[in-house]
């Protein structure tokens, strides 16, 4: 498992009627760290050949979050088997260490030129694992 992991501060877009960050953006957070964590560690001539696509979503929300707050958000790949790969995140409020939401996706490897589904190849596994 090699974790990737970045900081945010919590924008005023963010925030519901509720006042607190939105359960939706939460997961949109987690999906763009995933691909930002994708383009960082894959090589270009991957990148430009196969991508993912979400086949499941899994999200626990722990405690509120709200606007100006400085989050850690992380996120690392658990499995690789075939042409699936489970990926999992947390995001935590830096201030007081509080785990705000923990969340797994199951995502499935395609290939661009065909749309279908595509076997991961090790050297991939290896970058993630």
């Amino acid at each position: 498992m090699k974790p990737y992991s970045e900081t945010k501060t919590v924008p005023a877009n963010a925030i519901d009627a509720n006042g607190h960050v939105n359960n939706i953006t939460y997961l949109e957070w987690c999906i763009e760290l995933a691909e930002r964590h994708w383009f960082r560690e894959a090589p270009k001539e991957v990148t430009e050949k196969f991508f993912w696509v979400v086949l499941e979503h899994h999200i626990a929300y722990h405690h509120p979050s709200f606007e100006g707050e400085e989050l850690l958000l992380t996120t690392w790949v658990t499995t690789v088997e075939g042409v699936k790969s489970e990926r999992h995140y947390s995001i935590v409020r830096k201030e007081d260490q509080k785990t705000l939401i923990t969340a797994h996706t199951l995502w499935c490897y395609v290939a661009l030129d065909s749309q279908r589904p595509a076997r991961i190849p090790e050297e991939i596994r290896t970058l993630f694992l």
